[in-house]
């Protein structure tokens, strides 16, 4: 066992402070378990979001020495580190603690309509969309997002501009965009292309830096910028 500092900042809804608490890890041990340790043996007023335990919900990301990821993936004794700064994510209203309101962030993925968009389906006649492996390639790594906020928490841009659509969103335009199935593009890149879509990323590409699912984000947002282009100068002279 060893002893491992986890510096935590919370929030009462009024104060920002600091608390250190010590926990005692042993290998393969995960930086949620840790914090499942303090509430259940240090102090129960502790707040934080988790629930699948294994990747996929995203609802545990929180910032550890400034960097962003998901707590059940974080094996405490692979960050070498005897003390950790453990906070919410940037870039998002603090509720409680590690807590996060995410209300504004999916309102952003909901502008994007990230659904597939067709005229000829009639759900009491279905009828099967084929598609050839090598069409959902173009797009199958980007729907591995996990809508866990890492991505936005890093962006600059975001930062600097509350109402930037961020990187997750845009990955999301971009994956309906890039599948054969959809018929929606334009709906979308109508929403990417305000002042408020791609053109406020300056490629820092943080957020394909932190994403703990290697999508690259950044890699979409270019994409989309690329084919919003497109369809501006197309859109002018008309």
């Amino acid at each position: 066992m060893e002893e491992v500092i986890f510096n935590i900042r919370r929030f009462n809804g009024i104060n920002s402070y600091w608390q250190r608490f010590k926990v005692p890890v042993k290998r393969g041990m995960t930086l949620l378990e840790g914090l499942y340790y303090i509430k259940e043996n240090l102090d129960g007023s502790l707040a934080f979001r988790a629930s699948c335990r294994m990747g996929i919900c995203g609802s545990c990301a929180v910032r550890v020495n400034g960097k962003p990821m998901l707590a059940c993936e974080t094996q405490i004794l692979n960050l070498k580190a005897k003390k950790l700064d453990i906070e919410p994510l940037d870039n998002m209203r603090v509720l409680k603690d590690l807590i996060v309101d995410f209300d504004d962030f999916f309102k952003k993925h909901e502008a994007v309509k990230p659904y597939l968009i067709r005229d000829d389906v009639f759900y009491s006649k279905p009828v099967e969309l084929l598609q050839t492996p090598k069409e959902l390639k173009e797009y199958y790594n980007f729907t591995l997002c996990i809508k866990c906020g890492s991505c936005y928490s890093m962006c600059p841009a975001a930062s600097t501009r509350g109402d930037y659509l961020g990187p997750a969103t845009i990955t999301a335009a971009y994956r309906f965009c890039a599948d054969s199935r959809d018929k929606g593009k334009n709906e979308r890149l109508e929403a990417v292309s305000g002042t408020n879509g791609v053109w406020r990323c300056h490629f820092a590409a943080e957020c394909s830096e932190v994403c703990p699912k290697k999508i690259e984000p950044a890699k979409a947002v270019q994409k989309m910028r690329k084919s919003a282009a497109g369809y501006m100068i197309k859109k002018i002279f008309r």
